[in-house]
């Protein structure tokens, strides 16, 4: 609807109808030299500090499937209105489209980080328990939470993940800008020549209007509201990133642990095997045993010295896999020394129920998961706003009609008017029900995570159970009784009473046992920190 009133003026001159044109050029020079207009701060209560991104490595966001902010089925910029004059708003036809006018930047996701592959222990080389217990390392080595706190801080794949954040910040800055008032000049009914008697036609006229969009809908709050609800959603899918990172810096931990342990290892069969092949080459010497056995033994030896090797190869491979999770530069990699130990020193976690409510509490995929049904909800509330396009209010300050060629007198006036589409069809209803369907989709997801959430902790703390009483187990009955017949056998063999060939089978027979028990000590150290990250909390050291 239009509504405009004007008053005469008074006569213009040739010179009053220059300075007009003046006018409306320095104004169309204005618009086009606009620079970008700062944004106004959102109405909507931000809580929370800033993180966020334009593109994301993390996989879809919760909540994000009804894509409100990229619905965009118009995007034209054509002006709307008829023949020009001052009763005749300029406004983009967008009007016509609801969703086309309250575009916003895409949602953002954060992906999860890949999986650290668990590193292979030696496969050849003979193994025995040192006389001496497992150290835990220099008193200045790397602990586990300070490798955590450096991880959290220094690590580059969450450094670059981070930056996600401060952009769903930019993103929510850009999802609560106000839409700008359009500026329109114009000259019409401009005369090639010159109006006269026998050549009637005009007055020419200048027109200067300005066209201002009003959301009496809403949409701009609900926009924001979305924008606000996917930061949270982003926020906790960094913590999740963060959880899954940490659970690599256990293996390559534990890596570490496993490999020095290993060393130690094959350095104290190398020493038991130096013994054996010294009794052996004495009893050679007395003719009781035969060269092939002395030969038997140091192939063992050898052996057993090249399984050292590759120990100590393996140690300084799992150091620079940590180093390069700590962002540790490569020259000081192998330099790098833990304080830990694959023994289990700490008390039993809590059981099975208690540890399953506080993962479906604390778990940051499930927080997210949560987090997306809001976000979802917001979307059902921005696409039922999004039914009602804005009303464009025009203010037309100055209209001048030259009447100078005819001789009569040359008035101004001014001009309002409005620009209201009827809302007679909802032209949103498929984003209605797209984003309707979306919370549901985003619960019965919520739902089948959580029941993945309790079968993984569930199956995390069968582990540690069963490997903890493995380990009892062999620390109990087996190793005291491969060594006690190793041991009986080397007397055997050292008196005559056996040859050599059953003294190298019970050696074999006791580095099996050994290579078993560390392996099963080993799987039990991971399966405690494995059993942390399922629950998305510490619980053991």
């Amino acid at each position: 609807m239009n509504v405009s009133s004007a008053t005469a003026g008074r006569a213009r001159d040739p010179a009053a109808r220059r300075k007009a044109l003046r006018i409306a050029i320095v104004a169309l020079w204005a618009a086009s030299r606009a620079s970008m207009a700062r944004g106004q701060a959102p109405t909507f209560p931000v809580h929370v500090e800033a993180p966020g991104t334009t593109s994301s490595t993390l996989g879809a966001a919760p909540g994000s499937g009804a894509n409100p902010f990229g619905l965009s089925p118009g995007g034209g910029e054509m002006i709307l209105g008829g023949r020009p004059g001052p009763a005749f708003p300029r406004v983009p036809t967008a009007i016509t489209i609801p969703s086309g006018t309250t575009a916003a930047p895409p949602p953002r996701v954060i992906a999860p980080p890949p999986k650290l592959p668990i590193a292979r222990v030696p496969l050849y080389g003979s193994l025995a328990i040192p006389e001496t217990p497992e150290e835990e390392g220099p008193p200045d080595g790397l602990i586990l939470d300070d490798a955590i706190a450096r991880l959290v801080r220094d690590n580059l794949d969450l450094r670059t993940k981070s930056f996600e954040i401060p952009q769903a910040q930019a993103d929510l800055l850009s999802a609560g800008l106000r839409a700008n008032p359009i500026l329109y000049a114009d000259g019409q009914l401009v005369p090639y020549g010159q109006y006269a008697k026998n050549r009637p036609g005009g007055p020419t006229q200048y027109d200067l209007n300005v066209s201002h969009p009003f959301d009496l809908s809403g949409k701009r709050q609900a926009r924001t509201h979305v924008a606000v609800q996917a930061r949270r959603v982003l926020e906790a899918q960094y913590q999740d990133a963060v959880r899954l990172q940490i659970n690599n810096l256990y293996t390559a931990f534990v890596d570490v642990l496993a490999a020095r342990e290993t060393v130690r290892y094959a350095e104290a069969s190398v020493k038991g095997l130096d013994t054996v092949l010294q009794v052996t080459q004495r009893l050679y010497e007395r003719s009781t045993t035969t060269r092939p056995d002395v030969s038997r033994v140091r192939i063992l030896r050898e052996a057993a010295e090249v399984g050292s090797g590759n120990a100590r190869e393996a140690l300084r491979r799992s150091k620079r896999t940590l180093a390069a999770l700590l962002n540790i530069p490569p020259a000081e990699a192998e330099s790098l020394e833990l304080r830990g130990t694959i023994a289990d020193v700490a008390p039993p976690p809590p059981p099975a129920e208690e540890l399953i409510r506080i993962a479906l509490t604390v778990r940051p995929d499930l927080v997210a998961q949560r987090l997306g049904i809001r976000r979802a909800e917001a979307d059902v509330r921005l696409a039922r706003a999004q039914r009602f396009a804005d009303v464009y209010v025009l203010y037309q300050p100055y209209t001048f009609q030259d009447n100078a060629p005819i001789g009569l007198k040359s008035p101004s006036s001014w001009a309002l008017g409005a620009t209201v589409p009827l809302p007679i069809h909802n032209r949103n209803q498929g984003g209605i029900q797209r984003a309707e369907l979306n919370v549901a989709q985003t619960q019965v997801e919520l739902a089948a995570l959580e029941r993945r959430v309790v079968a993984e902790v569930a199956q995390a703390e069968r582990e540690y159970a069963l490997t903890r009483a493995v380990v009892q187990r062999m620390e109990r009955d087996l190793l005291p009784a491969a060594r006690q017949f190793r041991d009986d056998t080397f007397t055997l063999y050292v008196r005559g009473d056996l040859d050599a060939l059953a003294n190298l089978n019970a050696q074999r027979d006791y580095n099996e046992a050994v290579r078993q028990y560390r392996d099963a000590a080993v799987r039990h150290r991971r399966s405690m920190l494995a059993l942390n990250t399922a629950v998305g909390q510490r619980i053991l050291p």
